[in-house]
């Protein structure tokens, strides 16, 4: 984290810091004595405006978002689009994230990988990402206005009114959701696209509710 200009460091009902974990700090021992610990992961979610989970296992059906990823080099240049506070959640070292915990965040992002065996240690996943942040913000200049966190659940919020609107059914509901949520945070749009989005769902829902 230090090696790339991180230093907010929020840990999850985790073993105890122990005098190990500072030696293998060396002299970014102050990022450990800074860290947030939360006993649950809603906890540690609750201010962070846009959230990123990160695992190698991905669903290769289209019809199941949940474990859709972006890849980590599309995702690098998409997230400095981003305005607010962005959290990413890196799973256990044995078990990655489970799936109610990748629900929860708006975009899954993984690290491309040889197939014959995917899955990277944590400590190499970690510093991968950032580097690939650090690099990457170091290039390109942020060139537009994003969202945030308030207009992004105003824009699903309208998506499910008028998929009440539509009498959209109730077996496909939830599938559809995740993957209109998916959708928009793969895209980050401006505050702009986010006006001209919700002015088209929200005159759309009326006008079905008029008939």
């Amino acid at each position: 984290m230090m090696n790339f200009g991180f230093n907010d460091l929020s840990l999850v009902n985790p073993c105890e810091l122990s005098d190990e974990a500072y030696m293998r700090a060396v002299h970014a021992d102050k990022i450990l004595d800074q860290a947030q610990i939360f006993p649950s992961f809603n906890d540690a979610i609750n201010d962070i405006d846009f959230l990123v989970a990160t695992s190698s296992k991905e669903t290769l059906s289209e019809k199941k978002h949940n474990r859709n990823p972006v890849f980590l080099p599309d995702f690098t240049q998409q997230i400095q689009q981003v305005d607010g506070t962005i959290g990413l959640v890196f799973g256990r070292e044995d078990t990655g994230l489970f799936n109610d915990e990748i629900a929860s965040c708006d975009l899954m992002v993984k690290i491309p990988s040889h197939e014959s065996y995917e899955t990277l240690n944590l400590s190499h996943s970690v510093g991968i990402f950032l580097y690939s942040i650090y690099l990457d913000n170091t290039i390109l200049p942020q060139k537009r206005t994003p969202l945030d966190n308030i207009e992004k659940n105003h824009l699903y919020n309208a998506f499910e009114e008028l998929l009440a609107a539509i009498s959209y059914p109730e077996h496909k509901y939830e599938k559809t959701r995740v993957m209109f949520k998916r959708l928009i945070s793969r895209s980050i749009p401006s505050k702009w696209e986010y006006h001209t989005l919700m002015g088209v769902i929200n005159t759309a829902a009326k006008r079905l509710k008029e008939k």
